[in-house]
């Protein structure tokens, strides 16, 4: 593209980084500011935004001077006889293929997140949700340059909704545009099998071939990481250079890659947010939930390749009976989905992710490792908690801690002296910050550095009663808290802590040390003094403030 015409893209967009929202919702400040220039925002023709991977050309295009490639294949279809098998690379094709829309999501149970007891989800999260397939391994690609030659860092991100749920451009919050733009980085992410399309484990039929079966879902991830090996530079990346992040269960996802023998070496750094489903499953307990679905399918074991034949949903819902049955029959303390996740399976994953201690393979991976205040509550949604008294908060606590929950809600009220009965409940009952803090405390163990974070920022929205609920985090850490209003009510209140935050991450990308890029001086993380960067308004260092009232609450693992 000629200077000239670059320079219309030199504005303030209108719109959103999703070309679907709607035009009133802006940028942040990593988008230039309107003047003279305000031209033509989006580019697409014949030659522009066209380059090459190793399947084949792929045509994008420029969407306020970044580089949009959105669906590409980075593996094949997974339906019919690959379902159950490790991905393997997609056929070449001869034509260039157009990049230009999202990819499918993994087949998964998404019926009523837009109606019903769902809408006040809807309306917060609006999550993106586009036709399903087992046609599913696509990436996406955001990149201020391609074909020049440069060596950008690179970031995956790996969705949340725990091992069953999610796709790669789940909120608005998490679309890649800004952060691009902000870093001159190139920022990725991906869909991936999911649930028993992902994690049914036919090992033990007796039939080789079935194997990997248990956990394809997570190969899907290392698949993604040498796709961006051995394509990312046309994209203007650096493939030595590469950053996996997660939140949730992407967080988890990020955990556990680090785990995986095939992933090591594809990427150096790694960002955990609110990590859940990082505990691997128990490979005796897979391999008999493969049997049970035999069993409900009506197959002998010499007939396992008859399920690669059902529809998806078919068998999706067949693998969930099965999965029901097996818990029933065992008493195992797991919900139905739970059941397929990944597992120690000695060959792609050989060691559990990090308890009691961090996978050997993570050693020399740094780290950030962070979770939010209020992770889960319903007070946005149901104005009675603005009047709970801490009589109520105890009530609620003993349904989970019994006898204790007088003492852990005291310890909570003591430790935050300036908190609401409410919002000491959701404190009281965070358990993504035990899990963080068990995380930092093993890989706090190797070296290089882990850094904690915390963070609190409180939304001025549902008055004042969001708090700083699972998910919120991810827009700051990305730019994108003028895209993703619903979080955070826009404005330059949540942008002022967004650029300090993306400012580190991008840091931390860079050098492995998220120092200089914006926040207070931000030490590593030690089990005795428990450092975190706390992210508010007025971001500090405190050291485990919640480490008295923490250690009252049952282990988390």
């Amino acid at each position: 593209m000629s200077t000239d015409r670059r320079t219309f893209l030199k504005s303030a967009g209108a719109g959103a980084a999703v070309m679907a929202l709607p035009a009133s919702i802006g940028l942040t400040s990593c988008v230039p500011g309107k003047d003279k220039n305000d031209g033509q925002k989006l580019f697409i023709g014949d030659n522009i935004a066209l380059t090459c991977t190793t399947s084949g050309m792929v045509r994008g295009y420029i969407l306020r001077d970044i580089h949009y490639f959105l669906g590409i294949p980075y593996g094949a279809d997974t339906s019919g006889k690959n379902r159950f098998m490790p991905p393997v690379k997609p056929e070449p094709w001869d034509d260039v293929f157009p990049a230009i829309w999202w990819g499918n999501g993994a087949p998964q149970l998404i019926e009523g997140i837009y109606s019903g007891n769902s809408r006040y989800r809807a309306f917060l999260h609006h999550a993106n949700f586009d036709d399903l397939s087992e046609n599913c391994l696509s990436i996406n690609v955001f990149t201020p340059g391609i074909n020049d030659g440069k060596k950008r860092p690179v970031l995956l991100w790996m969705h949340g909704g725990a091992w069953h749920y999610g796709i790669s451009h789940e909120h608005d919050g998490v679309i890649g545009e800004n952060l691009a733009r902000c870093g001159d980085i190139v920022f990725c992410s991906i869909n991936h099998r999911l649930g028993p399309m992902g994690f049914s484990d036919f090992s033990g039929v007796g039939l080789e071939k079935y194997a990997d079966s248990g956990n394809v879902g997570a190969l899907d991830l290392v698949a993604a990481l040498e796709w961006i090996r051995d394509n990312i530079s046309n994209f203007g990346g650096d493939p030595a250079n590469v950053t996996i992040m997660g939140q949730s269960g992407g967080g988890g996802k990020v955990v556990t890659t680090a785990a995986m023998t095939p992933a090591k070496g594809l990427f150096g750094k790694a960002v955990s947010l609110s990590a859940a489903d990082f505990e691997l499953r128990d490979k005796e307990m897979t391999r008999k939930v493969g049997h049970y679905i035999l069993k409900e399918a009506g197959l002998q074991a010499s007939q396992t390749d008859r399920l690669q034949e059902l529809p998806w949903r078919v068998y999706y819902d067949t693998a969930l009976r099965a999965a029901e049955k097996y818990i029933k029959e065992t008493g195992t303390n797991l919900s139905p989905m739970k059941v397929f996740q990944p597992q120690v399976d000695g060959r792609s994953i050989e060691y559990p992710t990090f308890y009691p201690e961090a996978s050997p393979l993570m050693a020399d991976i740094p780290m950030i490792i962070s979770s939010t205040t209020n992770e889960s509550s319903n007070a946005w949604k149901d104005s009675s908690f603005a009047t709970m008294t801490m009589d109520g908060v105890k009530q609620e606590l003993s349904r989970n801690y019994g006898a204790k929950a007088g003492e852990i809600a005291d310890a909570y009220a003591k430790a935050f002296p300036d908190k609401k009965p409410y919002e000491l409940l959701s404190m009281a009952t965070n358990m993504f910050r035990q899990r963080a803090v068990a995380l930092a405390d093993a890989k706090s163990r190797q070296s290089p550095a882990v850094f904690v974070a915390w963070f609190g920022w409180q939304p001025p929205l549902f008055d004042n009663r969001l708090m700083a609920f699972h998910t919120l985090d991810q827009c700051f850490w990305f730019a994108n808290t003028d895209v993703m209003l619903t979080h955070t009510g826009g404005g330059a209140r949540p942008r002022a802590l967004s650029e300090k935050m993306t400012g580190s991450l991008i840091r931390f990308m860079k050098t492995g040390d998220p120092n200089g890029g914006g926040l207070p001086s931000w030490p590593g993380y030690t089990s005795e003094k428990g450092e975190l960067m706390f992210l508010d308004d007025i971001c500090e260092v405190q050291f485990d403030p919640d480490r008295e009232a923490r250690e009252m609450l049952p282990p988390v693992l």
